[in-house]
């Protein structure tokens, strides 16, 4: 009940004790006024939202830092009633900078709305019996993560406002935004250092992808690397024969930790160096720029058929075992889309907890804005173990720290560890696919 229908009832009472005491007609016609008036509005109201239903539509649940979501949206009316107005209030979770809706509907009855961030909030006017009203909603999305679309709030009533009413639709799904990608022009992957291109003619119990031929069965075979389609043909059982793989694994280790992530109080930033016409705007955050040198690097590494994998403690543990092809790439995609620097393990204790699990030649790409000493002599080590680092340093004086990456990667080039460093308002392609040096420093200043 509104603050009208509480003014209508108060009026009614009065002219109902104004009838009592005077009997005049006048009262009379009043009261039967205001009565009438009230149980129409409160039959209306009650009827205003029956039979409708809202169906939302989207192409897929997926979308990437600077691509446009678009979804449809069906308010359908399955009663005999018509509707004088219905308000549809989208309460999904999605942030964004601009979007529209468009609302088509029969014998002219159409409309436009524009406002900020994903809401596909309408107001349907005139809506008659058995009629749909159709709309999009498009936003352009501007942060990473799993966003909520829905629920979805239906408000009618009665044509005076006297009794508003509201229907929840909890009708919820889950929207996963990519972070963006950079198309790199060079990134130092080194070559792996086992032999490939021949098979081993010997007993194995090593299982790698590559099968090279096949053997007779030896006790000890696991079932795994018998062939049962040669094996029935020949009528005995034959075995699986694999070759080592000559491309080395490719790991890439983000810095979770909360403490050592900086950001400038500010508006996203456009991140120069993606698809041509697409303007990518990213946080002024080291995590996002972290984030998006790492999709990068997938993207360049994965497209040079580079089994490459992930690894990240940040609110938790996140693992990407090393595999090949474009389904890899969303795997790591979508694991980047919820990763958030929430952590509290440094990443000094993370290399010692993973990587004596790492293939000896293997390639380990660190991303972190860490410049501290201590990370220095911890690649060092890495290195003597075997295996390949390589640092990407996310530059923290750019946001705000007194300390800057440069004293690190000169003693990490100069100790012959290839560097990248990301800066802020720098593309990616012009930082990170170029080798760390002096020069960068001072064109990025």
């Amino acid at each position: 009940m509104s603050r009208r229908a509480v003014i209508l009832l108060v009026l009614l009472l009065g002219s109902l004790t104004g009838l009592t005491l005077t009997g005049r007609s006048l009262f009379a016609s009043l009261s039967l006024l205001f009565f009438g008036v009230i149980v129409i509005a409160w039959v209306w109201s009650r009827f205003s939202l029956q039979g409708l239903s809202l169906q939302r539509s989207v192409r897929t649940l997926t979308s990437q830092v600077g691509k446009v979501f678009e979804e449809t949206l069906v308010l359908k009316n399955q009663s005999r009633l018509p509707k004088l107005w219905v308000e549809i209030r989208d309460d999904s979770s999605l942030p964004g900078i601009w979007a529209s809706a468009r609302a088509l509907g029969f014998s002219g009855s159409s409309w436009t709305q524009e406002f900020i961030g994903h809401r596909a909030s309408a107001v349907a006017s005139g809506l008659r019996p058995r009629q749909d009203w159709l709309w999009t909603a498009r936003t352009i999305c501007t942060r990473r993560g799993r966003f909520r679309l829905g629920p979805v709030t239906l408000s009618g009533g009665d044509p005076f406002g006297l009794f508003p009413t509201k229907r929840l639709l909890p009708d919820r799904r889950e929207l996963v935004v990519l972070p963006p990608t950079v198309h790199l022009p060079a990134f130092p992957i080194p070559a792996g250092r086992l032999p490939g291109g021949e098979a081993l003619r010997r007993r194995t119990y090593q299982v790698t992808p590559n099968a090279s031929g096949v053997r007779d069965y030896s006790p000890g075979d696991s079932f795994n690397r018998i062939h049962w389609k040669s094996s029935a043909r020949r009528g005995r059982l034959i075995s699986k024969e694999f070759e080592l793989d000559p491309m080395a694994d490719v790991w890439l280790i983000l810095d979770g930790q909360r403490t050592v992530h900086r950001q400038v109080p500010g508006m996203e930033e456009p991140l120069v160096g993606g698809l041509p016409g697409q303007v990518v705007h990213l946080p002024p955050m080291t995590e996002e720029y972290m984030v998006a040198a790492a999709a990068s690097i997938a993207l360049h590494v994965l497209g040079r058929n580079r089994a490459t994998g992930l690894l990240g403690y940040g609110q938790a543990r996140t693992v990407v075992q090393p595999e090949r092809g474009e389904a890899q790439l969303f795997r790591i995609l979508e694991a980047l889309a919820g990763f958030r620097c929430e952590g509290d393990v440094d990443l000094t204790d993370v290399f010692r907890i993973e990587t004596p699990w790492f293939p000896r030649g293997a390639t380990v790409v660190v991303l972190t804005p860490n410049v501290r000493q201590d990370l220095f002599y911890a690649l060092l080590e890495m290195r003597r173990r075997g295996l390949a680092p390589i640092a990407t340093l996310i530059e923290p004086a750019d946001f705000g720290s007194p300390i800057s990456a440069r004293g690190l990667s000169q003693a990490l080039a100069d100790a012959g560890i290839p560097v990248r460093v990301a800066r802020r308002k720098v593309g990616l392609d012009a930082s990170i696919g170029v080798p760390a040096g002096a020069r960068m420093f001072t064109d990025a200043a």
